[in-house]
């Protein structure tokens, strides 16, 4: 084995290590059979609910110590691969073994900023708010790139997902979206995104090609569970209905299934098109708005705790990200200075170095303040 992969096996079972003291695999056992045990009680299924969160908090569990165990023994079957190679001076061998290296220290160091996210909500799904901002066609159309980005990296991470509104623009793109990624920590990964994101090109709505920048905003919340005390009653809700559309007002449905729900005391609306019923639209925009008002009570407690002294800046600011296609191309966080040269990979979802890079800059963030 060369000295450089000796070295970084070396430094990779410290990091592993490390994640193993965070995530307790003994621990983490007992509490799998623990649910297990509740599982297999018939009369779980008495309360549907209850039965959700105890067999999706057990799949999730499981999965976790699989993914742990997993890379251990990887680890452990690597020192071996090299040898053997060694052994047989096996050029292809020690290819093989570069690149089980290669793949397993990006899944430790996936599973390292994991365990980064340990805030209140972060184990959470996530709901994404897309809309475009300064820039006319050309922000619509921006809107549509960020959530076709999204799309494309729940698809390649696993993740399914379900869209609850689309709002076309007249010419191109998106006034508006609003969908849910499904998976553990979606929230706490993908919260990382929220902010203003800036796109500079030439601008293809130009009819004399000229240099356009436009804007979209991104908002992240955490799905609202049973455990949190939101409640809507119906006496501050205003609910109208209408037929759902797609692009340029062509009718999708004959019937009046698309809702817009409208909280009186805050002035916040949803809107929820893409299920087939008027009850399922609604429940799914009862859902949005309930994760709205969750975020407005998390930001006014932020408040009153940043004026008794107690918090930092938890601002992200206004522009997060520069998405620049011309005169050069290079897309550039501007909190934690990682750039990619690469545009199209960033807008067909390869966003992880972006995530990774957001997670360890708030993680920095938060122990300074």
């Amino acid at each position: 084995m060369n000295p450089d992969a000796a070295a970084e096996l070396k430094e990779l079972d410290v990091t592993l290590t490390t994640i193993e003291k965070v995530v307790d695999p003994a621990e983490l056992g007992d509490r799998i059979r623990e649910l297990e045990a509740q599982a297999s009680d018939p009369s779980l299924w008495d309360d549907p609910d209850h039965a959700q969160q105890v067999t999706s908090e057990l799949s999730a569990k499981q999965a976790k110590l699989k993914k742990v165990q997993a890379l251990r023994q990887r680890l452990e079957d690597l020192p071996v691969m090299y040898e053997l190679a060694d052994d047989e001076s096996d050029a292809d061998a020690h290819q093989l073994a570069d690149a089980e290296l290669a793949e397993l220290r990006h899944a430790i160091q996936a599973l390292e900023v994991t365990t980064m996210l340990s805030g209140e909500y972060d184990q959470r799904e996530a709901v994404i708010n897309i809309r475009s901002g300064a820039g006319g066609v050309d922000a619509a159309d921006f809107a549509e790139m960020l959530m076709r980005m999204y799309l494309r990296w729940a698809e390649k991470s696993g993740y399914k997902v379900d869209v609850y509104d689309t709002s076309y623009a007249e010419e191109a793109g998106l006034k508006s979206a609003t969908f849910v990624v499904h998976g553990e920590y979606t929230y706490g990964t993908l919260s990382v995104e929220q902010g203003t994101h800036r796109l500079v090109r030439l601008s293809p709505f130009d009819n004399q090609g000229r240099r356009q920048t436009s804007f979209a905003e991104v908002e992240v919340l955490p799905v609202v569970e049973q455990t949190d005390s939101i409640d809507v009653p119906d006496a501050d809700l205003k609910v109208d209905v209408y037929r759902s559309s797609g692009p340029g007002g062509q009718s999708v449905n004959t019937t009046d299934s698309a809702v817009r729900l409208t909280h009186i005391p805050t002035g916040i609306v949803v809107t929820c098109q893409n299920e087939k019923s008027q009850h399922q639209n609604k429940a799914s925009a009862l859902r949005v708005l309930q994760a709205k008002l969750l975020e407005l009570k998390r930001q006014e407690e932020r408040a009153e705790m940043d004026a008794l002294g107690a918090g930092g800046n938890a601002s992200w600011g206004n522009q997060m990200r520069s998405y620049v296609l011309h005169p050069y191309q290079m897309v550039k966080d501007l909190r934690t200075n990682y750039e990619v040269n690469n545009p199209d990979a960033v807008l067909g979802g390869d966003i992880d170095g972006f995530l990774e890079a957001g997670i360890r800059w708030r993680m920095d963030e938060q122990q300074q303040a």
